[in-house]
């Protein structure tokens, strides 16, 4: 089995809440995702960043980080799928995170794709002000990709909306 693998069916475990046995898969492929992560080769980032988010794997949050400064963008984009997957129940993941977002955003020589994937994890965090300025000034860019736009417009209501919640 090699890390693709061990990744899938870590994604299988934790989807039918297989704890013990998602816990032995991560102990067992501890040390190689790291090394992954630490590559020179982009493509083994890419998946040890993409695989840590299939194992459901919190402690590895540090890793993400990194990846979301790393040089290549599809490394980029798969610490960012892993973060809005790890997200999805503890925002937390992204308030840490949100400054380097913010900076992808804000970057406009940053590909296309990985500022859309940016603007998907910020839906998963709180609702601070300067995110949704940040996402509504996207949305009215003319000059911005046409999906990032529709994105950054679609999620900056989203966070209005559970702002208003939150009151």
């Amino acid at each position: 089995m090699n890390l693709a693998e061990a990744a899938a069916r870590a994604d299988e475990l934790a989807g039918s809440g297989s704890a013990q046995e998602l816990a032995s898969l991560r102990t067992e492929w501890d040390d190689e995702l790291e090394a992954a992560a630490r590559s020179a080769d982009f493509r083994e980032r890419a998946l040890a960043f993409r695989a840590i988010g299939m194992f459901r794997w919190r402690a590895k949050e540090e890793l993400l980080r990194r990846g979301l400064d790393d040089g290549s963008p599809a490394a980029r984009g798969s610490a960012l799928l892993s973060l809005e997957q790890l997200s999805r129940e503890h925002p937390s993941t992204v308030n840490s995170v949100r400054p380097l977002l913010h900076k992808m955003l804000a970057d406009e020589d940053e590909n296309s794709a990985v500022r859309r994937l940016a603007v998907l994890v910020l839906k998963n965090g709180s609702a601070p002000r300067d995110t949704i300025v940040l996402l509504e000034g996207l949305s009215a860019d003319d000059d911005a990709d046409a999906e990032l736009r529709k994105a950054a417009g679609s999620v900056a209501q989203g966070l209005k909306r559970k702002a208003q919640d939150k009151r």
